[in-house]
């Protein structure tokens, strides 16, 4: 499956598959039966035995496919002319820069950094030199670096979505899939201290809310 971001956009971020039979697979399929259970806290703690850059690489790839997917929902509602810049609220502006082709950080509207950033994630998630799905292929020294910096970006769509699209979610009765994604995100993001607490300011409200509601 793919979503096409914005009528003008001929750039295409394809859902991103793990492959069935591998090790990955097993460990998606445990979480997601984990997470059926209706306990977070259980579903994203760390296995027994299992190795921590993988089981954060799964959930990576599982939450950059998640929000793919509701950002989809809204895409004709974000537009250049509705969000003319990539905000979390008015005291939260994000500029984008991947260090590698854009080093310098620019101002852009909202569907087109969710445009940049959806495009550089899947690049990092097809690069086998970081995220290796082969098994005995050892994960890079830098693994969480990157993982962390993917998760933070991914936190910002989110936080774009219920700052300026709530209403729309609501519209589209996907409110309910939008809480329980962005919960099982937070959860993980604590559980393994991925995202620095200044970086969740935007949404540390309704953050303080989730957590606190078993």
């Amino acid at each position: 499956m793919s979503l096409l971001f914005g009528r003008q956009s001929n750039k295409t971020i394809k859902t991103k598959k793990i492959p069935e039979g591998s090790h990955q697979h097993d460990l998606l399929k445990y979480a997601s039966a984990t997470l059926g259970s209706g306990n977070i806290k259980e579903a994203v703690a760390l296995p027994n035995g299992e190795d921590p850059s993988e089981w954060i690489a799964v959930h990576t790839v599982d939450f950059f496919n998640q929000i793919n997917m509701l950002y989809g929902t809204i895409t004709e509602s974000c537009t250049a002319e509705s969000c003319t810049v990539m905000s979390a609220g008015a005291k939260y502006e994000y500029h984008w820069a991947d260090g590698a082709t854009v080093k310098k950080p620019i101002k852009c509207s909202a569907p087109k950094y969710i445009e940049y950033l959806m495009q550089w994630v899947q690049e990092q998630l097809d690069d086998e030199t970081v995220f290796p799905s082969k098994i005995g292929v050892s994960f890079p020294k830098n693994f969480m670096t990157i993982a962390k910096t993917i998760l933070k970006r991914l936190f910002r769509v989110y936080a774009h979505i219920y700052h300026a699209h709530f209403s729309d979610i609501k519209a589209l009765a996907e409110e309910a899939h939008l809480n329980t994604s962005f919960k099982h995100f937070i959860y993980f993001i604590q559980e393994f201290n991925l995202i620095e607490k200044r970086e969740l300011a935007p949404m540390q409200e309704l953050i303080d809310r989730l957590v606190s509601s078993k």
